[in-house]
């Protein structure tokens, strides 16, 4: 019997509202027969409530011509012939447009039925639906699910103690099949010529126990951020730019949520479809590069992170007092021989960012009342780092899992394989990344701002403690000789150099971390062709012996990193070394439709990882940051 694999996700559709989101194929059906496929589904926080959803026109599938997709909401058009069509001419069609609207706890169609045939049409137009409950991480392994029954009850309904959804068809006959594991909603439809006829049904979920919910407070301002970000080059700058930020906008006004308890702090999920909750480090950068267009989700991110934060200490969740939390789930999260718990604290970096972008939030202006009630917070994170984020008293950030069941990698290349040597052997923990160490002492130095802003003691101690890690960092990370010089990607469990070249060592620009020249050194490596693909920033240099073009972490492209690298060369004042990775960027925005997916090869065409989610937060926000650095 064949091994369950993730399900592909690039040739999908996604249509999108949080914590609802519905995957099809192209056509705009999902699933087949009755029965699931892949990623396909109407899902609400992290549970399949729709396995399979057919159109069909007197028993079969119309043609389909064309879908466009609108943020939360996708037409598909079709062709159909009757019988009494069929030996008309070409033109003798039936069209029909199916317009999907996604709300967050609801999946509604409108079906437009218009009549081109030179004589009337009678037909009958129906859906058919199935139902699994099958929770995400099952989906995600691509684990088989089989349909359940549905009872006979109308209005019909189906569901469990904490989620359950009722169908309503309007004037629609709904009849359940013999077996009980489909439903069918049909309509009679007589068309004259020329004539149109719309049908409706919709769905709408209850969910008693989710951890998420839709967030209250007015969405992102689309065209009054494209117009504040573009300006007057909006018509005669980069058409480009205009574009990708006009799609990725609407995206993650798609990806906005807030947890049950705190429905007025808003953030954004990490991901569409495996991801859609609370993530630390994804969420914290993806408010961080938005932070131009609306401090909102920067204070609903910080708050709701703060609110959650460690307070004593779990080796199960990897909870510590002080540390930020990675990722918020309605249960269990278990694939392979992982298992995360509800509330996971897996990260090593979420912390520092989160002390990072409290900063910026206070930097930007008028904000001093929030940056307040978030002190004690801070003061416990930036102990954290000092203490619990140092695990062997080494003056680094290192991170191992000790619950046996938890993520082997910590950073935000959290796949079992993304660290690796030069030769391609894998590093053994606990493990230091380079990245993490600027983390730490730009949290380090932009706290000790706050507490001496706000009247609070200890800034000297985290100053002096940034100072020695540069010292630290400077005698221990450094590979190669001369010019030819680059930061490690980490130090190993045995404080070896692990010494591939990778995109994180353009995540230490503009942190303080290094020095102009050392600064200098980085930009010409981010730059070189090594790693800047032309279509973004490699995760992992060519050369290296680790390198594959697509795989997770060692060798493909992330937007959101590649443009991480673009707003450090910027505040280094490097920007003339970041041309080529912007470049790279609006033409990959291009070729992916606008909407740029969470990683893609990094071979130099656009080849998709079939596994990607799409829409991505931190991929979406990324061209906010690159049209910050642009307008430098």
């Amino acid at each position: 019997m064949p091994q369950p694999r993730q399900p592909f996700l690039h040739d999908l559709v996604c249509t999108l509202a949080s914590p609802t989101q519905a995957w099809s194929d192209r056509t705009g059906d999902i699933g087949g027969g009755g029965l699931a496929i892949g990623a396909q589904g109407v899902l609400h926080g992290d549970v399949r409530m729709l396995s399979s959803v057919e159109l069909l026109a007197d028993d079969r599938r119309p043609v389909h011509l064309a879908t466009f997709e609108q943020g939360e909401r996708t037409t598909f058009t079709y062709a159909f012939r009757d019988a009494t069509s069929m030996s008309g001419h070409p033109d003798a069609l039936i069209l029909i447009d199916r317009v999907r609207t996604i709300e967050p706890g609801s999946c509604s169609e409108t079906l437009r039925v218009e009549s081109m045939a030179p004589q009337p049409l009678q037909f009958e137009l129906a859906v058919r639906l199935a139902h699994d409950l099958a929770p995400v991480e099952q989906i995600k392994t691509g684990t088989p699910s089989e349909p359940l029954a549905f009872a006979e009850e109308m209005p019909l309904s189906w569901g469990n103690d904490d989620v359950s959804a009722t169908l309503t068809a309007g004037d629609g006959q709904v009849r359940v099949a013999p077996d009980k594991t489909t439903a069918q909603l049909s309509w009679p439809i007589m068309l004259a010529p020329g004539t149109v006829e719309t049908r409706d049904w919709s769905v709408k979920i209850e969910d008693e126990s989710g951890v998420v919910v839709a967030p209250i407070g007015a969405k992102l301002w689309v065209d009054e951020a494209v117009d504040r970000l573009v300006g007057p080059q909006r018509t005669s700058g980069d058409q480009r730019l205009t574009a990708w930020l006009r799609r990725s906008l609407d995206d993650l006004n798609g990806l906005r949520m807030a947890t049950r308890d705190q429905p007025d702090n808003p953030f954004f999920a990490a991901g569409a479809p495996w991801y859609l909750t609370l993530f630390g480090r994804d969420s914290l950068w993806t408010a961080r590069m938005l932070l131009s267009v609306d401090p909102a989700p920067a204070i609903g991110t910080l708050r709701t992170l703060a609110r959650l934060a460690g307070s004593t200490v779990d080796p199960d969740s990897g909870q510590e007092p002080g540390k930020i939390p990675h990722e918020l789930r309605r249960g269990t999260f278990a694939f392979g021989d992982t298992s995360l718990p509800p509330l996971y604290y897996g990260t090593i970096d979420a912390t520092a960012l989160w002390i990072c972008l409290l900063h910026d939030l206070w930097g930007s202006g008028g904000q001093d009342d929030v940056v307040a009630e978030l002190l004690d917070p801070l003061t416990a994170a930036l102990q954290w780092i000092l203490t619990f984020g140092d695990a062997d008293g080494d003056g680094f950030l290192e991170y191992i899992d000790t619950s046996g069941h938890g993520l082997a990698n910590q950073g935000w290349k959290d796949s079992a394989d993304s660290v690796r040597f030069a030769d391609g052997s894998i590093a053994d923990g606990p493990v230091a990344l380079c990245e993490v160490q600027g983390y730490a002492y730009e949290a380090a130095c932009a706290g000790a701002d706050l507490l001496d802003a706000f009247g609070r003691p200890g800034a000297a101690d985290f100053r002096g403690w940034a100072a020695t890690l540069a010292d630290r960092f400077r005698a221990q990370f450094w590979c190669g000789v001369g010019d030819d010089r680059y930061p490690a990607l980490a130090l190993d469990g045995r404080k070896r150099r692990v010494d591939s070249l990778t995109s994180n060592i353009g995540h230490l620009l503009g942190t303080g971390l290094l020095s102009p020249d050392e600064e200098l050194l980085v930009a010409r490596r981010v730059a070189g062709p090594e790693l800047d693909s032309g279509l973004g920033l490699r995760t992992m240099s060519a050369s290296d012996g680790g390198y594959h073009p697509l795989s997770y972490h060692c060798g493909s492209v992330w937007p959101h990193d590649t443009a991480i690298v673009i707003a450090g060369l910027e505040r280094a004042g490097l920007l003339r070394h970041a041309r080529g990775l912007v470049d790279g960027l609006l033409r990959a925005s291009v070729r992916f439709g606008q909407r740029l997916p969470e990683l893609w090869s990094g071979e130099g065409r656009a080849v998709p990882y079939p596994a990607a989610c799409r829409p991505q937060a931190w991929s979406a926000a990324a061209a906010v940051m690159v049209a910050d650095a642009m307008r430098t």
